[in-house]
């Protein structure tokens, strides 16, 4: 790759984390949303189109949420919007979920990977309109068995998916009963376990495949991981700190928004062409 290619690749990755980072921090959603689209977008310009670049741009995107993760629960858990009794219940369960989807991830096409991600966009979307799941799961809030079937559910999608789980968990937490606010900051530290085990699970489905993007580790871009992942890192806290400001309802109608560019972006990558 010459040097006409790589700059313009690096620098897509740069603005790819910052966007990231910032809505991590804002939505709790680790910014899988951005990161996918984005770089499947950036190894298709490369040549890494089809399935392969869809499967890297997943599996790259979970190892980047570990760090914007971690730095993005660290400051809700500071702001006090971190339940750790549902971190605790959550955990293991979405860890043991999203290993076993990032393990089984390569018998799906890439185009299987994005349908999926388009139609939980707006499923999710139109659940914060109109919010069926509130009314279907108030009744059970108190469950823990409940708890524990949605997060296997959340960490299997979400390692197909390649996010941290935010877009899934979130409005789930708020339909449990959490605030806003702490759904978010919550959703924000579920999405380290999903990332760790989806990370893990794509790392090891990939191991023998052929025809990777140079300095690729199973499905993992390292220069993608570095990148993006570097000032996401950075970018989290200010999103974060922006969450704050907002009310519930503007932080609502924001991750809708967010959730139907999202689902449109994928739906037209998976059946309009």
């Amino acid at each position: 790759m010459g040097h006409s290619e790589l700059l313009p690749f690096a620098a897509g990755l740069l603005v790819t984390g910052a966007l990231s980072g910032i809505l991590a921090g804002l939505l709790g959603i680790g910014g899988g949303g951005i990161i996918v689209p984005a770089l499947a977008l950036a190894l298709a310009t490369m040549g890494f189109g089809g399935d392969i670049g869809q499967h890297v741009a997943v599996a790259t995107s979970l190892a980047i949420i570990i760090p914007i993760g971690i730095t993005s629960a660290r400051s809700h858990y500071v702001k006090g919007a971190l339940d750790m009794s549902t971190f605790k219940l959550w955990a293991p369960v979405i860890f043991m979920a999203t290993l076993a989807g990032g393990l089984s991830a390569g018998i799906f096409s890439g185009k299987v990977l994005q349908a999926v991600l388009g139609f939980m966009a707006f499923f999710i979307a139109a659940n914060i309109f109109l919010p069926f799941q509130q009314r279907l799961m108030s009744s059970v809030n108190g469950s823990s068995t409940a708890h524990r079937i949605c997060a296997a559910v959340i960490g299997y999608l979400c390692a197909l998916m390649g996010t941290g789980g935010g877009a899934l968990s979130v409005p789930t937490l708020a339909a449990f009963g959490l605030p806003m606010h702490t759904a978010v900051g919550t959703g924000a530290a579920i999405g380290v376990p999903i990332a760790l085990a989806g990370t893990l699970g794509f790392l090891i489905s990939g191991w023998n495949t052929t025809g990777l993007p140079p300095l690729s580790i199973g499905y993992i871009n390292l220069p993608a991981l570095v990148l993006i992942g570097g000032v996401a890192t950075l970018t989290a806290p200010l999103g974060a700190k922006l969450a704050h400001n907002l009310q519930a309802r503007t932080l609502k109608k924001i991750f809708a928004v967010f959730l139907v560019v999202v689902g449109v972006s994928m739906l037209w990558a998976a059946f309009g062409r």
